[in-house]
């Protein structure tokens, strides 16, 4: 997520100083080992020969087998019992009525016995028919909670179908900042729809176990306007009109949590672009729209750059769509975009492509330790990439950045034990980013480096919790430091830093 930004921290961005830097290499240059770290196992592999995902319970889902868990911050939301496989999505919208007409057939396996079970969806949506395994059962659809009365056995597999529709709308959000209050499905003045949904907010429009430790494959099948068109996570697999309406289809075949989910319906024109290693680019842009249009060309330049630092680009697509926001966010494969200079700027297309390494192929497992991905993406782009490209003093910056960070320290907790009525707030970004700095000129360059590029292929297409993280870096690096991430992390002071 790149929401962050207020008051004088705006300026921290800017002043990435005027000297050589320290640490950055010069602009074009490769920074860390060159030897290269493991590649993490290519997204969207087939199936083996005779595997079905009409199958729940065949090996093609075997990559989106995850470990649900109870969320230490936000236990309202997500289910522990239910591990979501894939997700199947018919969505039919009529930006007149605001009316969603939607059905879900979900893949699952569950993780505990119980008698009935249940998911997250959005009390507006009125849900028609429930059925498990071609059978209609009971529900109970109290809030956001549907229950479905049925049993289910620990370790078996199952297909849930539910139809529902109604007119979306977003949920708070648990923060106190001023530029989003709160997330999921929005609707614009003209009837366009697009969602953002971190820390949750998935719920807004379909069923799901909205959970970042849930990750599943997803296909969608999105019915719009004629002249309009469904934008959706993955790759674009068939457009066409029917009966006066543009359908598109979408595969995400690498597993994703559900807040890195993504549907935008309006009036977008795709523009085809590619990498200099083949990776294939999409940019969906409001049509006549050709400054967002200009700004994301720079895309294939993050990748290149990132690219040197982190290895291969984790995923087989990437695409980007703008919206009417002024927010932007890592949704995988299609990053969302606000229509702003700074949501489109170069800075945070490298921060949102990041996230691709440090939080969509390994996502955190809990929302308490959401600093695992804004913390490296912040000190990747707006650090490193920000000085590199400014000529600047990478520890002038970071001395700049630990002025403000005590501040925030103070305000929000620290970043690994923040306040959960602040989620997102800077103390989440600077700290962490801070602490990987630190940990630089610890470990020295060949090591951070390696560390740095190795760790998003240990986890791919997985989750981790904090402890394997840092047991990780400790076994990696060969340095005990507890104390060390003990004290950025848990910390109600700033550590002394060298």
């Amino acid at each position: 997520m790149k929401r962050w930004l207020a008051g004088s921290t705006a300026l921290l961005l800017l002043s990435a100083g005027v000297a050589a830097c320290d640490h950055a290499s010069p602009p074009g240059a490769a920074v860390g080992p060159v030897a290269e770290a493991p590649t993490p196992p290519p997204a969207g592999d087939p199936p083996p020969a005779g595997d079905s995902l009409d199958e729940p319970g065949s090996a093609a889902y075997r990559v989106a087998r995850s470990t649900p868990r109870e969320d230490r911050y936000y236990p309202d939301v997500g289910e522990p019992g239910f591990d979501a496989l894939h997700y199947d999505l018919h969505l039919s919208w009529d930006p007149d009525t605001r009316h969603l007409e939607g059905s879900a057939a979900i893949a699952f396996r569950a993780t505990e016995t119980a008698q009935e079970f249940q998911l997250d969806l959005g009390e507006p949506l009125e849900v028609t028919s429930v059925e498990l395994d071609g059978e209609e059962v009971g529900h109970r659809h109290e809030g956001k909670d549907l229950v479905v009365e049925a049993p289910v056995r620990a370790g078996t597999t199952h297909v849930l179908t539910v139809a529902y529709a109604g007119s979306p709308a977003p949920t708070e959000a648990p923060t106190m900042r001023s530029d989003f209050t709160t997330t999921g499905w929005t609707t614009t003045p003209e009837g366009e729809a697009w969602t953002m949904q971190e820390p949750y907010g998935a719920f807004t429009w379909y069923p799901v176990n909205d959970h970042p430790s849930d990750k599943a494959l997803y296909s969608f099948r999105i019915s719009a306007p004629e002249e309009w068109v469904g934008v959706a996570n993955g790759e674009l697999r068939s457009r066409a009109v029917v009966d006066d309406r543009t359908v598109t289809e979408w595969e995400l075949d690498a597993p994703a949590s559900s807040y890195l989910v993504t549907i935008a319906i309006g009036d977008l024109t795709m523009t085809e672009d590619e990498t200099a290693s083949g990776l294939p680019l999409t940019y969906w842009t409001p049509t006549g729209d050709q400054t967002s249009l200009r700004r994301l060309e720079f895309t294939p330049e993050a990748v290149a750059w990132l690219e040197e630092r982190l290895g291969p680009f984790p995923f087989d697509s990437l695409g980007s769509v703008v919206v009417d926001s002024a927010s932007a966010m890592e949704t995988q494969t299609m990053i969302t975009y606000g229509d702003t200079a700074y949501t489109l700027s170069k800075n945070v297309i490298v921060h949102e492509i990041a996230h691709h390494w440090y939080g969509d192929v390994v996502s955190p497992t809990d929302w308490r330790d959401m600093w695992m991905n804004e913390g490296m993406a912040l000190y990747l782009a707006e650090g490193v990439f920000a000085t590199e490209r400014a000529g600047g003093d990478l520890d002038q910056l970071m001395d700049t950045w630990a002025t403000v960070e005590r501040g925030m320290r103070r305000a929000a907790g620290p970043p690994g034990a923040y306040d959960r009525r602040r989620f997102g707030d800077g103390n989440v970004y600077y700290g962490p980013a801070l602490m990987w700095h630190e940990l630089r000129k610890r470990l020295g360059e060949q090591r951070f480096w390696s560390m740095v590029r190795t760790w998003p292929t240990v986890h791919a297409m997985d989750g981790a919790t904090r402890a394997q993280f840092l047991d990780w870096i400790e076994r990696e690096t060969g340095e005990e430091l507890t104390a060390f991430f003990d004290a950025w992390l848990e910390g109600r002071r700033q550590p002394r830093r060298r």
